[in-house]
């Protein structure tokens, strides 16, 4: 079974950072692409943003592009999303997800996602 576990949520000031963590198990990350997206309350899905391992199967929505950036590490099977400069609309669930590259958009096919993390950005 696969399980997705995210942390490192919570409450920053804008123009703070935070880094959120997705420790997954029942898969090797470095079989697919991971990635992020977030659901901010009343609002869908947005934001889909994945890495693979060449920039050609890599892609960043660009709600955002420039301020958060994907990593992973693939001896702990982790994934994690580095956010800067955090803004007030950027508070949202963030959900780690993993799954295939497909060449259209929305570009990130997710087949596995966590239960989320809320980050709050307070004015």
């Amino acid at each position: 079974e696969v399980q997705l576990v995210e942390s490192g949520g919570g409450l920053v000031q804008a123009g703070g950072s935070l880094r959120l963590s997705c420790a997954a198990s029942g898969i090797t990350i470095d079989d697919y692409v991971i990635g992020w997206f977030r659901q901010a309350p009343g609002k869908g899905r947005e934001g889909a943003s994945c890495l693979g391992k060449t920039d050609a199967t890599t892609y960043y929505a660009d709600s955002m592009k420039g301020r958060f950036t994907i990593s992973s590490d693939n001896d702990k099977n982790t994934v994690y999303l580095q956010m800067n400069s955090l803004k007030p609309e950027d508070t949202a669930v963030y959900y780690c997800a993993i799954g295939d590259y497909s060449g259209s958009y929305p570009f990130c096919n997710f087949r596995w996602w966590g239960q989320g993390t809320q980050v709050t950005v307070s004015s």
